[in-house]
């Protein structure tokens, strides 16, 4: 008589790549709601465009390495690299630039070193650090929150901006742009002007930037869902906002003149998108428990060394991939003991 015999797995795992992804474009929805209502229309075009491009690179790279195009496709990891880099980029950002960080992103980044699973370094901070480094004019000029313009810009205006860096008449490209916050507060502590003086300027609100802390606000309530529905830890988000908490309040104590409190650094900038989006890729990122913490502070640490003694305003691109290079070496030191064996 013959018994059937299953194979293992004998245990179903709880998460897939494309549940996971599927998760995570979802958590991404709070974040662009409030993108697009600050910065307008153009959020949803560099999207658009960072997605299509992003499938096309995916599906040309695996015909080429001769691989099933279809069942990479639809894990939809190339769609979340599209998106976090496109939100990243300035809403009126050139579409040749959004469309050469995807590809250097997909191609370079991803594929080149074997594809997702393989790839040390997170594929959405290698291209947008490609296109800062390459091209920091258009990375830098975000448009005036809205509100703060002089002239509001309809969707024919954006896209002729995006498309062809067409101007809308009676106007100036400086009287479209304005300083984020961090790179304002940079520029006036350069004029010796203390920390006070600085956030009294029309571009700063509450908590960090006008519009700019709405949207962190946004990352936040993404990334807890995220949390909740157990896609993420929380090791490496809490890591990294105690990181960051913590060098830039013993700094505001020494000096608060001279250095911005812990909440502006919080809610200014990439900060939050970072904590729960970007850092806790399970590729790139430190596995075992110590070394996600561990993981996490450090990013939060080099985020405010680089904002506040280095050349960028912003720093969490840089600071995820530095964090990258040592996340085998933070395994290693941090792996758990075996039980039975000596410590």
């Amino acid at each position: 008589m013959k018994f059937s015999t299953a194979l293992s797995p004998h245990v179903q795992p709880v998460n897939s790549v494309t549940r996971v992804m599927f998760e995570v474009i979802v958590a991404l929805v709070p974040g662009v709601i409030a993108l697009v209502w600050f910065f307008g229309l153009g959020v949803l075009i560099n999207v658009v465009l960072a997605v299509i491009t992003a499938l096309m690179a995916e599906s040309l790279v695996l015909l080429v390495r001769g691989r099933p195009v279809w069942v990479s496709l639809k894990d939809l990891s190339a769609v979340v690299t599209a998106v976090l880099l496109a939100i990243s980029l300035p809403a009126i950002a050139p579409w040749w630039v959004t469309v050469t960080g995807i590809l250097f992103a997909i191609v370079i980044a991803k594929h080149l070193y074997g594809g997702l699973g393989y790839n040390p370094f997170n594929p959405a901070m290698v291209g947008y650090v490609f296109l800062l480094v390459s091209f920091p004019l258009p990375m830098t000029s975000w448009p005036a929150v809205a509100g703060l313009g002089t002239m509001t810009l309809n969707f024919q205006d954006i896209a002729q901006l995006i498309f062809f860096e067409r101007i809308p008449e009676n106007a100036d490209y400086d009287a479209l742009t304005m300083a984020t916050p961090l790179d304002a507060l940079k520029t006036q502590l350069s004029l010796q002007k203390t920390v006070l003086e600085a956030q009294s300027g029309a571009v700063f609100g509450y908590l960090a930037g006008k519009g700019w802390e709405w949207v962190s606000l946004a990352y936040l309530l993404g990334g807890l869902w995220l949390m909740v529905r157990k896609i993420i830890n929380w090791h490496i988000p809490v890591g990294l906002i105690l990181g960051i908490s913590v060098i830039s309040g013993i700094c505001y104590l020494i000096d608060a003149q001279l250095y911005a409190p812990p909440v502006f650094h919080l809610f200014a900038g990439a900060t939050m998108l970072g904590a729960f989006f970007i850092a806790t890729d399970p590729v790139t990122a430190a596995t075992t428990v110590k070394g996600r913490l561990i993981y996490g502070m450090m990013i939060g640490v080099l985020v405010y060394i680089i904002r506040v003694w280095g050349g960028y305003p912003d720093a969490v691109a840089f600071s995820v991939l530095l964090a990258n290079l040592a996340a085998p070496a933070l395994d290693y030191f941090t792996k758990p003991r075996v039980f039975g064996h000596r410590a």
